[in-house]
């Protein structure tokens, strides 16, 4: 009885250290890939679990590069999965330009994923070209009509330059500002409307997918809509400023008028003033004079005769012009 009992906890025990053997040790991977006709050893396995690499991520896209005719190395596939790639998609990728006849070698491909590029969408850009549609760029002629236009950038992925090169935003904007450089040199929008292709080979033949990390293949206007006028409109705010600018200059000499005139009147108050203080030592000379004897009384009569006269023939030359109808009588 005791004997069956040992027996029955040594089994267990070897049940659990086989259990964790093949928990550590991935036979049935080994296996599978034995029969792919790839060459992993068991002790390479072991390695991976002692690295912290999940085997199946390295093994199972190796058999399927041994499949599809791909000469890929396991410390190749470890390495790129240790650097924090993608493995399974550079290999999708790797096949996909090896179907297409695409020159790929697995450094470049490995580089783009390490550079945060999606590897195979790149590989299946260069195999079906993408359409870009810009948005609406408003560009005005030399005869100052605005022209609205939408195009549609059909390009291909270079893989030479997907490291470091510029993305769609940039061809975006290079085409953007073609469109405008090209209708902004037209002498009419007549003349983009008749031929739009103008504007699409002029933008296309100015190189824009230098740096970037796409082939530019086509560039086509999908539409062209008639905006403002903008040239009119220029001209009538250019007319409004100067409008304005001759009211500030007219009332700026108004003002002036205003102050002008005011200092006038001040100096004639004052002059008035000092006739009235000058009237008033008249009083004061002629006593003066008559006390020192320097005149005499019938000099100072016929002076008062002289004033009385004076004084007698203006007013009735001022009575003449009112009864002549002057409504200004002389004084």
């Amino acid at each position: 009885m005791a004997s069956t009992i040992m027996s029955l906890i040594l089994l267990a025990i070897a049940l659990l250290i086989i259990g964790i053997l093949f928990t550590f040790i991935p036979i049935g991977l080994w296996v599978s890939a034995l029969a792919a006709g790839v060459n992993i050893g068991i002790i390479t396995l072991i390695g991976m679990r002692l690295r912290r690499v999940t085997p199946s991520r390295i093994v199972n896209p190796q058999i399927k590069a041994h499949k599809a005719g791909l000469d890929i190395s396991t410390s190749q596939l470890e390495a790129h999965f240790l650097a924090g790639g993608n493995v399974d998609k550079v290999v999708n990728a790797l096949i996909a330009a090896e179907r297409a006849e695409i020159p790929l070698p697995f450094e470049r491909a490995a580089a783009i994923d390490l550079a945060g590029r999606d590897v195979l969408q790149a590989v299946q850009m260069s195999v079906n070209p993408k359409v870009i549609e810009t948005p609406i760029v408003s560009a005005v002629a030399q005869n100052g009509i605005e022209l609205r236009v939408k195009a549609r950038v059909t390009v291909r992925t270079n893989l030479d330059r997907l490291v470091g090169g510029a993305g769609e935003e940039t061809i975006i904007a290079r085409v953007g500002e073609g469109i405008v450089t090209s209708i902004g040199s037209s002498l009419s929008h007549k003349q983009v409307l008749e031929n739009p292709d103008l504007v699409s080979r002029t933008v296309l033949a100015k190189g824009l997918d230098s740096g970037t990390a796409f082939e530019i293949l086509s560039i086509d206007i999908a539409d062209v809509d008639v905006g403002k006028n903008i040239g009119a409109q220029l001209q009538t705010d250019q007319a409004e400023a100067d409008k304005r600018i001759a009211q500030a200059k007219a009332e700026e000499r108004r003002a002036m008028a205003v102050a002008l005139e005011q200092e006038m009147k001040a100096s004639i108050q004052e002059m008035r003033a000092k006739v009235v203080e000058a009237e008033a030592e008249v009083p004061r000379a002629l006593a003066a004079a008559l006390r020192e004897g320097k005149m005499g009384v019938m000099d100072y009569y016929n002076m008062k005769n002289i004033m009385a006269d004076t004084s007698m023939r203006e007013n009735i030359a001022g009575s003449g012009k009112v009864e002549s109808g002057d409504p200004s009588p002389k004084k």
